[in-house]
């Protein structure tokens, strides 16, 4: 039985390779004002300008564009709250095949009306009531469809690597790179890619307080449930890590923290203000992260990936105008 990770700093390059003039290569913002206020220089990787507005549009484009032709031509199905809903629905449609996107009956508006937008057909669940995975399995073998998982799947985690392969190629080698964490996906992959690179580097995962199911895995060496988390950071709002994503943090993550929706709301707030730039929850956690000082025993040189901005005015302005 191999020992061999399941995926490789080459399938990351691969990944970049087949995602070229298709997903956007996204800007690395600095800020003095920032580098004062967490006392490190800071370069972050602003995913919010990604198609779609998150980073999710690289893994699931890599993911549906190896299926083979016969799989490609019946379509595609994922569940999502959101950000790999739209991904998975513009893939589809930009490789010329459809998608049936599961979707909590919560889940913001704008997502759920953007996902439709890119042409797929949406159906609702409760997320506090029934298990996503198993209702998505169901949904894609009775029609036929392949599943694309928004985290849990080699292909997928290789994309989103890209966003550090990009992020290091401009940067230079960085001291820690801080990711947001939901299902491990991102960071599995800007891992895998930054720790080839640059054995040193620190990775540093986030996760809302109310929903550090990864935290609460690594510690105890086993992948933890916990009930579904009640947080702002809908993206973020997992129960468990994923099981191929666990494994790789597990080995390649430092540690991770976690911070409240109060913090979140004030990087936010921070982004909008001085950066000039809009985030979703789920997208500030990093920020909010060292904002809040966090991150222990902060290095010079930090990455943060701020991994998306899909968020409808009313719930921006509701959030940080309160």
């Amino acid at each position: 039985m191999s020992d061999a990770p399941p995926v490789s700093i080459d399938d990351v390059r691969r990944a970049a390779a087949r995602l070229e003039g298709v997903a956007h290569r996204t800007p690395v913002l600095t800020s003095r004002t920032l580098n004062s206020l967490v006392g490190a220089e800071m370069f972050i990787k602003c995913e919010n300008f990604q198609r779609i507005g998150a980073f999710k549009f690289r893994g699931a484009y890599n993911a549906v564009a190896q299926l083979p032709a016969e799989q490609l031509a019946k379509g595609v199905a994922a569940y999502s709250s959101g950000n790999h809903a739209q991904a998975v629905a513009l893939a589809a449609r930009e490789l010329g095949t459809t998608a049936v996107i599961l979707m909590p009956e919560d889940a913001p508006r704008s997502k759920r009306e953007a996902t439709a937008g890119y042409g797929a057909e949406v159906v609702t669940y409760d997320r506090y009531a029934q298990d996503r995975t198993a209702l998505g399995e169901a949904l894609a073998e009775e029609r036929g469809l392949t599943l694309i998982p928004p985290y849990d799947h080699p292909h997928v985690i290789a994309g989103q690597g890209t966003a550090a392969l990009e992020l290091l190629a401009e940067t230079g080698e960085l001291d820690a790179l801080v990711v947001p964490v939901g299902g491990g996906g991102l960071i599995a992959g800007s891992a895998t890619v930054a720790t080839a690179l640059h054995p040193a580097i620190r990775m540093v995962g986030v996760e809302p307080a109310a929903g550090d199911d990864t935290r609460r895995s690594l510690e105890s060496g086993v992948r933890v449930t916990i009930p579904v988390p009640r947080t702002i950071a809908d993206g973020q709002a997992l129960p468990t890590p994923g099981e191929i994503t666990f494994p790789i943090n597990q080995r390649l993550v430092d540690s991770v923290t976690v911070v409240s929706d109060e913090e979140i709301v004030s990087a936010m707030r921070f982004a909008f203000e001085r950066l000039k730039i809009v985030l979703e929850p789920s997208g500030a956690t990093g920020l909010a992260a060292l904002m809040a000082g966090r991150v222990e025993s902060l290095p010079r040189r930090v990455g943060v990936i701020a991994s998306g901005g899909n968020i409808d005015t009313g719930r921006f302005t509701e959030l940080i105008g309160g």
